[in-house]
């Protein structure tokens, strides 16, 4: 008999192959800590129904696990379209998986589904569920395949299964009435799926994501193991629509998207511009003193550059294009061209490397209607972007030298960071020899300071790998921000060269680098991480000067002009209103600090600031004190290490 170490004990195959998995964790008879809902058998996951071989080294999948979660969320999917087909028979089934933190099912139905039939659908579910129905699977050939779903009416169906290759294993599964086509595996019975399931919206969604194909309607849910856990996520969606930048955005002042201007456009309002703009100078101060040089290049280039790039040939259908007289001009998507043509207009020696070209450079790039989301996904947008040229002997120091700006810059803001090395895609110019060498580098630089990655294979740029930052914010969830990609390719096909040591032209290594990426995406996750209360360096307002009566209005102008001329941002209300209005719309407004001026303040020229934070009052200080506790706050919260 082959023995192999399960999670949590060890669990032993008979010889003659007759017992399912199933029954064999029947006879182990040991109480388990997390129910198993499939298992891994030579590491591929198969359903708790399979006959295991001697030999076969089995790893259980238990249901709190990535792996089991999975499962169960796909399960809940086809629970979901059993209900939805026993309560509207005329709808036809097309795909649903699982995905992060949940599962969606896409159905082709005249009616849009309502809120009401939502709950509808999620109470027969439960129904379902309570049954505690069995998935059962059975292999079939291509004919019975296409005849079951062409005697049900599912011609999704038909089109998937004519696209499968010939020989492939063709697997049914079925819970209670509701047959699917799927690889699987499942939980063994519905009952699993007590612990928590819930629907959650419906949106559009074209077949096969073709918007040429029809819209279907999109039923998206979530299941987890447990109630507790099903109900802290359903808490974390609570917090994460009270705090969705395009509700704060609207409330707090700071950008619209018109659909006069156009979709994916962002109009940045005063409060928003001047974020904006303190992000900005903030980030400009840091690159500088990085040894960083301020570059601008040209919204438009001509097409023969993005074809001498690659970008005509594997990226134009995410670009813009114009024609000026008899030249066709791309609208630029990025920065990098610009930049080698800025290296290029002199020539440079091995002493003068590396060179370092920042750019707070607006781009655009063509993205589908359906895919556009406030500020996170627009077709303007701003990069803080940065081409280093360098020798090979520096390219480690300067791969280094980003991943702890990056590390400097996220502290300032909170943020915890994952890195993940993306390698070659499919589509991507150069030769092997240049991408092994980019990988190694990228490799090496993690390896050498010590950090942990993971490898997400193909989603690295065409022209070459890259190193992706993942963010984590206030609630725990991930945002791709940062990239740091090394490229060998563009600086042969741009003839980038310097002058080495030995009086010879040798060729540079270019690393293409963003720290927050897109400005307008980045603010769309602080506003979001910071539920729109910013720190104090950050806000757009920072004090608001108000007063209890009229009586104290000549004072109150003083200290606003006062803190003015100190370059603190200052509102006042000096309203005819009752100061606890006052004070509510201002806690509203989400800003930092208000000074509130009454009689008692004006004889003794103080002030006396009130925090946002739970309200908390400070002790009446003169403005000059107010001025300077106030800038020591903004410099501790902007403090570098």
């Amino acid at each position: 008999m082959s023995i192999y170490l399960a999670p949590e004990f060890n669990l032993e195959i008979p010889q003659d192959g007759k017992k399912t998995i199933g029954e064999l964790l029947i006879e182990h008879k040991r109480e388990l800590k997390s129910p198993i809902v499939a298992a891994k058998v030579d590491g591929i996951p198969r359903d708790l129904s399979t006959v295991p071989q001697a030999g076969s080294n089995i790893e259980l999948i238990t249901i709190d696990s990535p792996e089991g979660l999975d499962i169960l969320r796909h399960s809940a999917a086809h629970v979901m379209a059993e209900a939805v087909k026993e309560l509207f028979p005329e709808v036809k089934v097309t795909i649903g998986p699982a995905i992060e933190n949940g599962f969606y099912y896409d159905f082709d139905r005249e009616q849009p589904f309502t809120p009401e039939d939502l709950k509808k659908i999620e109470k027969k579910m439960k129904e379902l569920i309570k049954k505690n129905q069995p998935f059962s699977r059975r292999e079939v050939s291509r004919e019975k395949a296409l005849k079951q779903f062409a005697d049900l009416g599912e011609n999704y169906k038909l089109e998937l299964i004519n696209e499968l290759p010939e020989g492939e294993t063709i697997s049914l599964y079925q819970v209670g009435n509701f047959i699917d086509l799927c690889r699987g595996p499942h939980i063994p019975k519905t009952g699993l799926l007590k612990g928590g399931t819930k629907l959650l919206s419906v949106a559009g969604a074209y077949w096969r994501g073709d918007e040429h194909n029809k819209m279907l309607q999109r039923i998206y849910g979530t299941a987890f193991a447990s109630k507790v856990k099903l109900q802290e996520h359903l808490n974390m969606l609570e917090e994460a629509k009270r705090r969705d930048h395009r509700k704060l955005g609207k409330e707090l002042e700071l950008f619209s998207i018109s659909d006069e201007a156009g979709a994916g456009f962002i109009i940045w309002h005063p409060k928003g511009a001047l974020l904006r703009t303190i992000l900005e100078d903030f980030e400009k101060r840091e690159h500088l003193r990085r040894g960083y040089q301020i570059v601008i290049g040209p919204q438009l280039l001509k097409q023969e550059l993005w074809q001498k790039s690659g970008h005509y040939d594997h990226y134009r259908e995410n670009m813009y294009f114009t024609r000026i007289e008899d030249q066709v001009y791309g609208i630029k998507p990025m920065n990098c061209l610009a930049h080698m043509l800025i290296y290029k207009a002199k020539i440079h020696s091995y002493r003068d490397l590396p060179q370092r070209y920042f750019e707070l450079g607006t781009v655009y790039r063509h993205e589908k209607s359906g895919v556009l989301h406030g500020l996170l996904r627009v077709r303007g947008f701003t990069q803080d972007d940065a081409h280093i040229i360098c020798t090979p002997e520096q390219l480690q120091d300067e791969i280094t030298g980003i991943i702890a700006f990056v590390a400097d810059i996220m502290k300032v803001f909170g943020f915890s960071f994952e890195l993940e090395l993306s390698t070659r895609p499919k589509d991507s110019i150069g030769t092997d020899e240049d991408w092994e060498r980019a990988t190694a580098a990228l490799t090496q630089a993690l390896e050498n300071n010590k950090l942990d990655y993971e490898i997400n294979a193909g989603d690295g740029a065409f022209y070459g790998p890259k190193i992706d930052v993942i963010l984590k914010d206030a609630l725990n969830r991930q945002w791709q921000c940062a990239t740091i990609q090394c490229d060998f390719t563009l600086p042969e096909r741009f003839d980038l060269n310097y002058i080495g040591a030995d009086g010879e032209k040798h060729r540079p290594i270019m690393l293409h680098r963003v720290i927050l990426g897109s400005i307008e995406r980045f603010i769309g996750i602080l506003i979001e991480h910071y539920a729109g209360a910013f720190p104090t360096w950050l806000a757009p307002v920072q004090v608001k000067v108000m007063t209890v009566t009229d009586d104290q209005l000549e004072y109150a102008q003083t200290v606003a002009q006062t803190l003015r001329q100190n370059e603190i941002r200052v509102e006042t209300d000096f309203r005819n209103e009752k100061l606890g209005y006052k004070i509510r719309e201002a806690q509203a407004e989400k800003i930092p600090y208000m000074l509130i001026i009454g009689n008692e303040e004006v004889k003794s020229m103080t002030v006396t600031p009130r925090k946002r934070e739970k309200g908390e009052n400070l002790e009446p200080m003169t403005v000059e004190k107010f001025i300077a506790h106030l800038n020591n706050e903004c410099q501790q919260q902007m403090k570098i290490s």
